[in-house]
């Protein structure tokens, strides 16, 4: 049976100093499903997702890693894990196919796995045409493409993404999308964080994050209906007036 990754984040709460950063945190993401941490800048998402990677460690709650609906140690999971953090640290000077061989060292991939994956991240990507060229010189889209492909070299079973489409051209974010469409398919489960409320409704599930705070979690038109709004926007509106009385 292959490999199906689910977390469950319990009552998690992050204090960053004297800050609240997280509150009470509880959300379920489960396996094969394509997951938006949603919120405006600063709501805590990117605080969440360190959690979920390991980088952070909760003040209070926990967070729960499921294989196949059994609990099972951080530890396990980890190497099923990819990470692409907002900020890309790739290589300016490294050609794509440099950095596909860097990571293929680094992830200790044996060559055979690493030639049949690298071809179809290439033909999935279209960046195939473009393997000599330095990621210094490519554009926006390509540049996060690039990143997400490394992260992928490993065939992970767990991907998280934090906003991997800001700064991003419509076109290159339509095709970024696509692109996680086709690795949910496989069975992964991605969870990817954005400040973009149309990218909410792409997703299959949304888990909306407002200073700190989880608000409400659902199939996106689901969670519209039930909220009584007619988009995301104006829920966080709606919250930050019911802050702004108390």
């Amino acid at each position: 049976m292959s490999p199906k990754i689910g977390i469950q984040v319990e009552n998690v709460t992050k204090y960053m100093g004297p800050n609240e950063a997280l509150e009470d945190v509880s959300l379920s993401l489960e396996p094969g499903l394509l997951h938006g941490l949603i919120g405006p800048e600063g709501s805590g998402k990117t605080t969440l997702l360190r959690h979920l990677i390991g980088l952070l460690k909760p003040s209070r709650g926990k967070v729960v890693y499921l294989d196949n609906g059994k609990p099972v140690p951080f530890s396990q999971v980890r190497p099923q894990m990819a990470y692409m953090p907002q900020l890309q640290s790739l290589y300016a000077d490294l050609s794509i196919g440099e950095h596909l061989d860097f990571f293929r060292d680094l992830y200790q991939i044996p060559e055979k796995t690493y030639k049949a994956r690298r071809k179809e991240l290439l033909q999935i990507t279209r960046l195939g045409p473009f393997l000599d060229r330095a990621a210094g010189h490519l554009s926006g889209g390509m540049y996060k493409k690039l990143g997400l492909m490394c992260a992928l070299l490993q065939s992970p079973n767990l991907v998280l993404l934090d906003e991997p489409t800001t700064g991003v051209d419509p076109i290159s974010r339509r095709e970024f999308w696509d692109l996680l469409y086709r690795l949910r398919e496989e069975g992964i489960l991605i969870v990817i964080t954005t400040a973009y409320m149309d990218e909410a409704e792409r997703c299959d599930r949304v888990h909306v994050i407002a200073r700190g705070r989880h608000l409400a979690s659902g199939e996106p038109q689901q969670v519209m209906r039930r909220e009584k709004v007619r988009s995301f926007e104006e829920l966080f509106i709606r919250y930050d007036k019911e802050l702004a009385k108390k």
